[in-house]
């Protein structure tokens, strides 16, 4: 006789053989046992699982001879049995729907399906890969399926469920198979090498299991394989140099090199894996399984269950997750894992492996943004002591402090011409959520330097007497306890790492510097015109020019917790031009100004009077005369059309100061 490979000659006859399908096998039986049998069964689930070993045997059970009823067993020895396991019973047709998958084929299944059966009790029709079938063949099929005859009973057997039409799942009883567990498939494994009086290690069979991936068929199949490549017994490296994974050692020594930051070396590890010939596909296939299974070995350790792998290989995922942090193992998973995706498609695989590799490398070096945002809140001030002249100055932190320039500063940068200082940064998310919710933050103090004022992480200018306080929002576009015209810095930082400086001509100390004012004082003292220029710069360098040029032209105040915005507009237009995120830059930027946490109310359709100055202040942040909605107003032309026509200015654009 012919040899026959093991996943045939140990294919399940019986429900309890069947492996890793208790939620399948239990039902069905259950329902044999009650007799509630139903006329049509849809069995998916992942390849290689017992779909269609259990359509076998439920037909077997169906037309078990051994009862005069359907039986919850087989016998496996009557002549229905026999022929249905032997593939060749007159009433069990099995159909191969992907090459019979048209109409006339399904007309003929209709048509055949009047008879009643030969011998048995049901004629049973077995239809693998159904998915495959045409949607005018599943049409035709739909009636017979509906209300079939009491003799015919319809399996359909698919690995993709969801290409099967919803006409034909609620007509039958849908049984989703799982993918066999990796112990289940070892024990399987284990004692069919019994039976066929072959030596195996423990780890081999662990590898066979894993080269499965959920489908005993899978593992089966490489098991035959490794008998018939083996001397006499199976081991971990020839199963291994059989499926054409690297050796295991690799994974752990390329991770040791990651670790590092051994650029170097990890491309030498891969050039030593090309010329033996493996598969840059298959190798980053590994690494993303070995990395998956170091990141859960982080988290739940090497014997959580959730690792389905050998003793061994537990050891090494183990020793390579010391190495790393629980962010660090999951950054490097993404990498491979896109890495792994490119590749299907990618030209040159080699190269983009080794792209992959070194990101992980270079990864190292990173930090997490929370803990550099972490390091920039915690510090009220530059941390460091600093001297006159630039001597004798401490080390700062090992972060650069971020210092924010105050509107005066600004305003000096552009009279003298320095671009650079020119624009203040725009308003963070983190100072506009602050605003929002926490309200105003807690005094801080911050380091004097020798004839000038220092701004620190919050934005807030430092005294040489008095502690400043920290202004809401980590980039406050003015201070308004101080007049802007005392920010001057004439000695350099000496740190660490470098900082950012506004430097502007040194002026005369006024008074507000010797003796600053209580801040409720402060911000009742605080002119409008720099709240105003404070907000509506912010909104500009987010890019809402429509919501300046309509809030630069209304009238402003502040009223207890609220700034007030009149404008003309009607209510519509300040609804689409006003989105959630501007209210919050503009929100964030006037709780900066004021020092406190207040609330923005617009408030549309107010007389608005038109002129150069509004609120006693000049509408131009550079104070260089009316705004563009000013001249559009003294327009002649619009005058024109405004009395004509009853026309009403809505956008402006104003050219003149883009360029």
């Amino acid at each position: 006789m012919s040899y026959t490979v093991l996943a045939r000659k140990y294919r399940p006859q019986k429900f309890s053989e069947v492996i890793g399908q208790e939620h399948v096998t239990r039902t069905l039986q259950n329902a044999l046992e009650q007799g509630r049998t139903a006329h049509g069964y849809i069995f998916s689930g992942h390849r290689g699982i017992g779909k269609t070993t259990v359509a076998r045997i439920l037909a077997a059970a169906l037309n078990c001879r051994s009862s005069d009823e359907p039986v919850a067993e087989p016998c496996g020895i009557c002549e229905s049995c026999t022929e249905i396991r032997a593939g060749n019973a007159v009433d069990v047709i099995e159909i191969d729907a992907a090459t019979n998958r048209g109409i006339d084929e399904i007309r003929e299944l209709r048509e055949a399906a009047r008879y009643r059966p030969a011998r048995d009790r049901f004629k049973i029709y077995i239809l693998d890969e159904a998915h495959q079938i045409t949607d005018a063949a599943f049409n035709a099929l739909l009636k017979t399926l509906e209300e079939p005859p009491d003799h015919i009973v319809f399996m359909l057997a698919t690995t993709q469920p969801e290409d099967i039409p919803q006409t034909i799942r609620s007509r039958c009883q849908h049984f989703s198979f799982r993918a066999v567990k990796f112990d289940d498939i070892v024990g399987q494994l284990r004692d069919l090498v019994g039976r066929e009086n072959i030596e195996a290690d423990d780890d081999a069979l662990a590898l066979l299991a894993e080269a499965g991936d959920g489908s005993m068929r899978d593992a089966l199949s490489i098991l035959d394989q490794a008998i018939a490549s083996s001397t006499g017994r199976l081991t971990a490296d020839s199963v291994r140099n059989l499926v054409g994974a690297a050796p295991a050692h690799i994974l752990e020594e390329m991770m040791q090199a990651i670790s590092r930051g051994a650029s170097e070396e990890v491309l030498r590890q891969v050039d030593h894996l090309i010329s033996e010939g493996h598969s840059p596909t298959h190798f980053a296939r590994q690494m993303v399984r070995f990395l998956r299974n170091a990141t859960v070995a982080k988290i739940a350790g090497k014997d959580s269950s959730l690792l389905q792998i050998s003793s061994e290989e537990r050891e090494r995922v183990e020793r390579v997750a010391e190495l790393f942090g629980e962010e660090d193992l999951t950054r490097h998973l993404q990498i491979m894992l896109r890495t792994h995706g490119e590749l299907g498609y990618k030209q040159e695989q080699r190269f983009h492996l080794e792209l992959g590799l070194l990101k992980m490398a270079h990864a190292q070096r990173l930090l997490p943004i929370e803990q550099l945002l972490g390091e920039v809140a915690s510090a009220s001030g530059l941390g460091s002591t600093l001297a006159s002249g630039g001597a004798g100055v401490a080390r700062t932190p090992a972060r650069p402090s971020i210092v924010t320039p105050s509107s005066g500063a600004v305003g000096e940068a552009r009279r003298t011409g320095a671009v650079g200082a020119s624009r203040p940064n725009p308003v963070s998310p983190f100072a506009a959520d602050s605003a929002r919710k926490v309200g105003p933050r807690q005094e801080g103090t911050s380091t004097p330097i020798a004839g000038g004022t220092v701004f620190g992480a919050s934005g807030v200018s430092a005294t040489n007497s008095t502690p400043a306080r920290v202004v809401m929002g980590a980039t406050a576009l003015a201070d308004l306890e101080e007049p802007a015209d005392d920010v001057h810095a004439s000695s350099a930082v000496a740190s660490s790492q470098p900082a950012i400086r506004v430097e502007s001509p040194p002026a005369e100390p006024t008074e507000a510097e010797v003796a600053p004012p209580q801040p409720a004082v402060a911000a009742a003292l605080a002119p409008i015109g720099k709240l105003r220029n404070g907000v509506l710069q912010a909104l500009s360098d987010g890019n809402q020019r429509i919501l300046v040029s309509m809030l630069d032209a209304g009238e402003w105040s502040v009223e207890g917790n609220e700034v007030v915005i009149r404008v003309s507009e009607s209510q519509t237009v300040v609804d689409m031009s006003l989105s959630p995120d501007a209210r919050r830059v503009a929100v964030a930027s006037a709780s900066g100004a004021l020092g406190r946490a207040v609330r923005l109310r617009i408030v549309p359709g107010a007389t608005v009077a038109s002129g150069e100055k509004r609120n006693g202040e000049t509408p131009r942040a550079n104070g260089s005369g009316p705004g563009g909605r000013g001249r559009a107003e003294q327009d002649a032309v619009v005058r024109r059309l405004r009395e004509k026509f009853g026309a009403e200015i809505r956008t402006v654009i104003d050219y003149k100061e883009r360029r």
